[in-house]
């Protein structure tokens, strides 16, 4: 299976430079076809929380429709859009040249306090690092790559269109990193959305 699970609790500070790809495309049908990342959390948008946490990174790249942010990314599409998170990455990753890669989707409004755990995951010796819930949920777009071990694992998927995540993963066998804090919890639900809310209300 995977690496043994790390309890999260890295250094506040990573190093190494890296780069990240945010995905943020995608139908939002549980959501009724809502514009999933521009819905707010607090003042901010579900985007804009996950672009904030990623602010150190030497390129930031959103894989979606491009829409204002107050800090400059490079905004890119899969071809054609609609083509999956898999498609979704391999098209962000071609704008990126940092040897660490972390990978969100927009939908992670608590993510921020994750970022340097996995990174520092990362320096440890892991190819790729990824977020685990207390039930043992991973979240497969919530972690950070080795670029050389997130390329071959694109590559050894070939076509990326319509490709599963956790396939993508598979590919490397990633550390699992627990995520007590719900740092990881993304927002596919009105009822995911309303509990973001209302812990963002009570931070």
């Amino acid at each position: 299976m995977y690496d043994p699970i790390v309890v999260a609790g890295g250094p506040d500070s990573v190093g190494s430079m890296y780069d990240a790809i945010v995905v943020a495309g995608g139908a939002a049908r549980r959501l009724d076809g809502a514009d999933k990342p521009g819905l707010l959390v607090g003042d901010s948008s579900l985007l804009e929380r996950v672009v904030a946490a990623v602010g150190g990174a030497e390129a930031l790249v959103v894989v979606g429709p491009p829409r204002p942010l107050a800090r400059d990314v490079v905004w890119c599409r899969e071809d054609p859009p609609g083509g999956g998170p898999v498609a979704a990455i391999a098209a962000g990753f071609a704008h990126t040249s940092s040897d660490a890669v972390v990978v969100l989707a927009a939908d992670l409004p608590a993510i921020a306090p994750a970022v340097p755990v996995l990174l520092a995951t990362l320096d440890d010796g892991a190819a790729a690092a990824l977020l685990v819930d207390s039930g043992g949920r991973v979240n497969n777009l919530a972690g950070a790559w080795r670029r050389e071990a997130l390329a071959a694992a694109l590559e050894a998927l070939g076509d990326p269109h319509g490709a599963a995540v956790r396939a993508l993963v598979a590919a490397v066998g990633p550390v699992l990193v627990a995520d007590p804090s719900g740092w990881g919890q993304d927002c596919d639900t009105w009822d995911d959305l309303d509990r973001a809310r209302d812990r963002e209300g009570h931070g």
